[in-house]
């Protein structure tokens, strides 16, 4: 009886060392490995830059490996659908545009709902602006709406739905009134190429990858769809100093998760993503893009996508828009 009972102690004992041994691992302080951070569009454009910007500073107070891939494709919507789907552990998360909240109401079949993403963290916005090349007649974008009137132009766009090319649509369709035909890419890099190599008459985007090429002269700038003049192109007019007043557009950039992420594991991101927002270096690195920073807790965040889905989908509507 006694070597029994010594047995029976002796495997218990032994669970309750095992279990108390286990739990440090199953209560492992996040992040205790990689993660990934899917960019729904192409390197080089305002989603990837931003998102590198942000990332690489994120390893170093993260203490972990940070991976970004592009996962380009319907707007945003492949990589969004991806992240939806992903474990809600914290270590898959998005980096997108306001794209997402223009497919919130345009894509008929994302593949996912609002309900199965969660806003992290917004931390740039900037305004969209056309562009064409240095060959093109027009000088100005009263002179290009003009000549259009008399024959329709191609433009260039990141991606069917994404918020440049919904703006681009309102505008040309509803305000200017032009005929025109839209060439969509897989982000704003490739629009970029294309006009560059003058496949296409025009472009619309947000400034970031633009900007560079509008300062070198490459590209000749028309106008920002914005309520002033931006000082990282501060020769490019207004929309509304060419004719065309109360016409604004922009795009911000934004990083989500899962929808069940926990409340912790999204605070703790949030934190981190506006101190490097907050820093001089990257204040300053977005300001020279054309993107003005972003600090949101993490309640603001959700607010302020909530009604920024609420503003596109009144454009959407106004335009007949899906995808």
């Amino acid at each position: 009886m006694t070597n029994i009972r010594s047995v029976v102690g002796a495997l218990t004992l032994g669970a309750i060392v095992a279990a108390g041994t286990a739990q440090p691992g199953v209560a492992q302080p996040y992040p205790s490995q990689n993660i990934t951070v899917l960019v729904a569009f192409s390197a080089g454009g305002l989603a990837d830059s931003v998102a590198r910007l942000v990332t690489t500073k994120l390893e170093n107070r993260l203490k972990q490996s940070v991976v970004v891939e592009n996962r380009t494709g319907a707007g945003g919507n492949i990589a969004a659908k991806a992240v939806a789907s992903a474990a809600s552990d914290g270590y898959t998360l998005l980096a997108t545009t306001s794209g997402l909240a223009v497919n919130m109401t345009a894509s008929k079949n994302k593949g996912f709902e609002m309900g199965d993403l969660r806003p992290v963290a917004i931390v740039a916005i900037s305004d969209d602006v056309i562009a064409v090349h240095p060959d093109n007649p027009a000088k100005t974008l009263k002179e290009f709406i003009a000549n259009a009137k008399e024959k329709s132009f191609t433009y260039g766009s990141a991606g069917v739905g994404t918020g440049p090319q919904i703006g681009a649509e309102y505008f040309f369709k509803e305000v200017a009134k032009v005929k025109y035909v839209h060439v969509p890419f897989q982000g704003g890099a490739p629009a970029i190429t294309a006009t560059l190599g003058k496949h296409v008459d025009a472009l619309v985007l947000t400034m970031p990858p633009v900007t560079p090429h509008i300062r070198s002269g490459a590209l000749r700038g028309l106008g920002v769809a914005a309520p002033k003049r931006n000082p990282a192109i501060p020769d490019v007019p207004t929309y509304g100093e060419m004719g065309f007043p109360n016409v604004y557009s922009g795009s911000w950039v934004g990083f989500f998760a899962p929808s069940k992420t926990a409340d912790a594991i999204v605070e703790k991101l949030n934190t981190e993503i506006n101190t490097i927002v907050r820093e001089p270096d990257s204040v300053a690195a977005l300001a020279k893009a054309g993107l003005d920073p972003v600090m949101k807790n993490v309640a603001e965040t959700n607010a302020y996508f909530k009604n920024d889905v609420e503003t596109w989908a009144k454009m959407v509507k106004a335009i007949g828009f899906s995808n």
